[in-house]
């Protein structure tokens, strides 16, 4: 048997430039029903609050049928009032990678994790979280390069993580 590589675990099933080109009416027809979103460079900038790109986004996912729930490493104070303006269900304080709130989640919405997709802009939490628990997830770009220390290292290390990605996906594409 082959072996997959060393960051595998870690490759998302699939990337894009931003939230707001996601396809969320095709994700509806694939059966999909329960949206998971991280906040914080995925939906706004870094600790910006909810604006009028997201509340529209969000009412557009109500029209469509979608549950939908804010996952965050982020304090109460952070979370609460982007969730109120946009009207979601939310979980704060989330230790992503750990799946005990993905999972959380998904009972909140009514979901399961086969008809349910996280969205978020980090390899080592969000993605690597969702992928433990068998949730589909997409892998945004972040929004504002401008991050806390913590993050901009963790940035270093997903560059070479998704440099292995994108070979992946070329030789995926040669064949």
């Amino acid at each position: 048997m082959r072996q997959k590589g060393l960051f595998h675990t870690f490759y998302p099933d699939q990337w894009v430039d931003s939230t707001y080109e996601i396809d969320f009416k095709g994700l509806y027809q694939e059966g999909y029903r329960g949206l998971i979103f991280d906040i914080d460079n995925t939906l706004v900038h870094h600790g910006a609050p909810a604006d009028e790109k997201a509340v529209h986004l969000f009412e557009k996912l109500r029209e469509l049928g979608f549950a939908f729930c804010l996952l965050s490493n982020n304090q109460l104070p952070r979370v609460k009032p982007f969730a109120d303006v946009v009207g979601a269900e939310f979980i704060e304080n989330a230790h992503k990678p750990s799946t005990k709130n993905y999972l959380e989640a998904c009972s909140r919405m009514g979901t399961s994790v086969e008809n349910t997709v996280f969205i978020g802009d980090q390899l080592f939490t969000d993605v690597y979280g969702a992928k433990r628990c068998g949730i589909r997830n997409i892998l945004v770009k972040p929004m504002n390069p401008k991050e806390e220390i913590q993050i901009v290292l963790k940035r270093r290390l997903e560059r070479i993580v998704l440099y292995f990605y994108k070979k992946q996906l070329r030789k995926q594409a040669e064949k």
